[in-house]
Order: structure tokens, then sequence, then C-alpha cells
């Protein structure tokens, strides 16, 4: 399904390129951090069941797809979550679901700690928050991602069998699932000049890297983790200690899939997340 036309908003000295997609509560959708990732790259499957009774705001997050390739300074979360706060501001957004998956999830949870008036809800697969594990250290000492775009990028530089591997590697439990406009979509886009200008400078232009530990206690909004059994990233032990940190956090483990649930089962992401929200108007109050 290609992309649909999108638009373009000013937030706070940056541009941000956005779809609008569907009527009802909004929902802003913010994807991951590999390359050539977009928001329709990361939700692009699973978006009509959600705008069927949803407004969804589905977000390039700066640096990726359409929106502007600025170079960050000072630490890289509190940056990206002020100024899609500035986003929503520009967009009339007061309060927002938020559904995300890798990086995008630690900018929502950084978000819902600083600006916790801002967020309903948050949905959160596959993210990185904290830099450690409740049982062991994460694998490459939590570089793996880095690591992964570092290769891509380098020696011969970006191709589509490049891509292939790093998604069915890293990204997809079923390598013969992944379809070839998937593949596409992401191998065109990280062709990039701009993109490829940044990945040449590894992390330097990204701003600083945050734990937010302290930050994950303040997180008041509802929050569920919706984790893939085969994540190449971080196993399910991971999401149940962000789960247990968070003040109001809730864990699902999906099987068969790996970082990339939304897209892999998009039928049945959605089916879990829509259960979460239809929860939340009956709240669990304490005797």
């Amino acid at each position: 399904m290609p992309p649909p036309n999108g638009s373009y908003a000013d937030a706070d000295g940056v541009k941000y390129h956005y779809l609008d997609m569907g009527t009802g509560s909004d929902t802003i959708f913010l994807h991951g951090g590999g390359p050539g990732c977009t928001g329709w790259s990361d939700f692009g499957p699973v978006a009509p069941l959600f705008a069927a009774d949803r407004r969804c705001l589905i977000v390039d997050i700066l640096q990726y797809g359409r929106s502007d390739k600025c170079r960050i300074s000072g630490p890289m979360w509190d940056f990206h979550a002020k100024k899609t706060v500035a986003l929503m501001d520009t967009l009339g957004v007061q309060q927002a679901d938020f559904v995300c998956n890798s990086w995008g999830g630690t900018i929502a949870l950084c978000l819902a700690a600083r600006y916790p008036e801002r967020v309903r809800s948050l949905v959160v697969t596959g993210s990185m928050p904290v830099f450690y594990g409740p049982l062991a250290p994460l694998p490459e000492n939590g570089h793996r991602g880095r690591a992964a775009r570092d290769a891509y990028y380098g020696g011969e530089g970006p191709t589509r069998e490049k891509m292939r591997r790093l998604i069915t590697s890293l990204e997809w439990y079923d390598a013969d699932r992944l379809p070839d406009s998937t593949l596409d979509l992401r191998y065109e886009q990280s062709l990039d000049p701009q993109e490829r200008e940044l990945a040449a400078m590894s992390d330097s232009p990204r701003g600083e890297w945050q734990d937010l530990t302290r930050e994950l206690g303040q997180v008041r909004a509802p929050a569920l983790f919706v984790w893939g059994m085969n994540d190449a990233f971080l196993t399910p032990d991971y999401p149940l200690m962000l789960a247990r940190m968070v003040q109001r956090g809730n864990l699902h483990i999906m099987d068969h899939v790996s970082h990339h649930l939304q897209e892999e089962r998009p039928v049945a992401y959605h089916a879990v997340v829509t259960g979460f929200f239809d929860s939340l108007a009956n709240p669990w109050v304490p005797a």
C-alpha cells in the first residue's frame, strides 16, 4: 500500500512531516530508528485499522523520512519530547494516546514524564529507555541498533540486499513474509542524501544518549508494553521490568514476532492495543 499524501507542520523551529488519517481520539504514532524508517513504513499495515475510529497522526520523527534532518545537541530524548509537544501545539492536539515502536517509544516515555498532561495513554513496543536488563547485561551493551546502522551504511554503502538482511535478522520473525513493498520503501528512504550524511557521522548529530530510569517513575499515564516473544534486541524480561518501573504498567507478549509486531501481525496488534484502550474506560480503582 503506497503512502498517502502527507502534510508539513512547523514546530519550535523545525519542520515535521506527518500523515493525518481518520477521525476520533487523537492518536500519535512514532516510529523506530532503523535505517530508512518512516511513520508509514512502520505503521502503514496497521494504520487503516486504527483510523476506522481514531484520528491517526503518523509522524516522521526528526532526522527521518521527510521531517527536518536537524542536528541535535544536549540530551536526545528531551529534545525529541520537547519538539513533539511543539508539534502537538501546532496541530491543536491538547492530549493524545501514543502508539510507538523502538525509538518512538522512548521519545513518548520521556514526553510522558516531562509533560504528563499531554499524554492520555502509551503503547510501547521494542523500546530501550534504560541501559540495563533485569537478568543480564543488554546484548552488545545495548548498542546493537547502532552497530546495525553503521554496518548498513558502511562498506559498499546501502544495498537492497543489505536492507533485507537487516530487517529479517533484527526486525521480522518470518523472513518469508516481508513484503517487497516494505523492503523497497525502507531501502529507497535510506538512500536520502541527508540521512546518509547523518549516518556517516555515527551518533554525533543525534544528541547525548539518555538513560530514563528516573523519568520512568514519573510516568503517570497508563502504559502498555507490547513485545515480541522473539525480539532480536530485548527479551521479554526487559519490558516486564519497564512495566514495573512506571506507575500503571501493563505487558503483552506476542508469539511469532520480533521487533516490528505492528507490521508482521497488524490485526493481532490492533486487537491487543484496542483492548487496552477500551479498558481505560473502566479503570481499576483500589478499594
